[in-house]
């Protein structure tokens, strides 16, 4: 539907200078309009595909977005040459260049992903979260203004990889006093017993029950997050990234990227009181992001540096 509205706009931009009547898209004098169509390997359409388009000439992110339930995408563009990362759960990531002029549209056309190369899953036995080559983020947004970026610094789990995957476990134990995001005054806020409550509820707790295969290399890990004395159920979605030799002493390690979104009344976090005390703190959802590499235990296996 947009890539049709998209071609009819160019083809009757001619007619409308010879003083025929056209469709005009709400795009801004001199940007350029890209758009595609994306579909699965049967031909399916593909939503939900992230898409993120980079500016050659600085590296910044000049779109961002995701295909919709048609599997189409389109963004307008200022003139220039630019980069195109698409990339969807359980298919190979697509990547190309391109270059728009002013006024033009350039459509991609139908481009078909590729189911992703099934990476061999890690030797089944204890793998230990490596600390330092790890990264517990979240993102939330703050109120009234732009989103808040902060981390844990602290923690500690591991994952149990079973003969079959989907029997595999998963613990995570975090210090909730870790949280940085990096303004004092925040970090405060967040710790106080309007919030995380550190010093009542001093952990941050994830255990699994269950992974479920969802294609490629992409998992979905269920279990329970226990925060501020309150469990819930919630799903990771997670990509493998694979094993290799190497680290401290070349020892088996493997790694993962994992997402989830949290809602914080889930957790009974008072951020009501603190808006009323006129404390600009975090809206009401937060986005978790985790880098994990971890380390197979065996009788060789170096313990990680603090």
């Amino acid at each position: 539907m947009v890539l049709d509205l998209l071609r009819r706009a160019r083809a009757k931009a001619g007619s409308a200078a010879g003083g025929g009547g056209g469709l005009v898209l709400p795009v801004p004098r001199g940007a350029g309009t890209v758009g595609c169509e994306v579909v699965d390997p049967v031909g399916q359409k593909l939503g939900g595909a992230e898409i993120t388009i980079t500016a050659k000439s600085d590296g910044r992110v000049a779109a961002k977005g995701t295909t919709d339930l048609f599997g189409l995408f389109a963004a307008a563009l200022p003139a220039g040459e630019y980069g195109l990362l698409m990339t969807a759960e359980a298919m190979k990531p697509a990547s190309w260049s391109f270059y728009i002029e002013p006024g033009e549209t350039l459509s991609m056309g139908r481009v078909e992903m590729e189911v992703a190369q099934q990476l061999e899953p890690p030797t089944p036995g204890m793998w230990t979260i490596d600390p330092p080559h790890t990264a517990i983020r979240f993102i939330a947004k703050h109120v009234g203004m732009a989103n808040v970026h902060g981390r844990f610094q602290k923690f500690e789990g591991g994952v149990r990889v079973a003969a079959d995957p989907e029997a595999s476990e998963v613990r995570v134990r975090i210090e909730a006093a870790s949280l940085t995001t990096g303004n004092r005054t925040r970090d405060g806020h967040l710790r106080s017993a309007d919030f995380l409550d550190v010093e009542n509820y001093p952990y941050i707790d994830f255990v699994s029950d269950r992974f479920v295969y969802k294609g490629g290399n992409a998992w979905t890990v269920h279990g329970a997050l226990t925060l501020h004395g309150v469990s819930r159920s919630v799903a990771l979605d997670t990509s493998y990234l694979g094993a290799v030799n190497g680290g401290y002493g070349e020892e088996l390690r493997c790694a993962a990227r994992a997402t989830a979104e949290l809602h914080r009344e889930d957790y009974t976090l008072n951020w009501r009181n603190m808006l009323a005390r006129g404390i600009a703190i975090v809206g009401p959802t937060v986005r978790l992001e985790l880098d994990v590499q971890t380390m197979f235990q065996g009788p060789g296996t170096p313990t990680p540096p603090e």
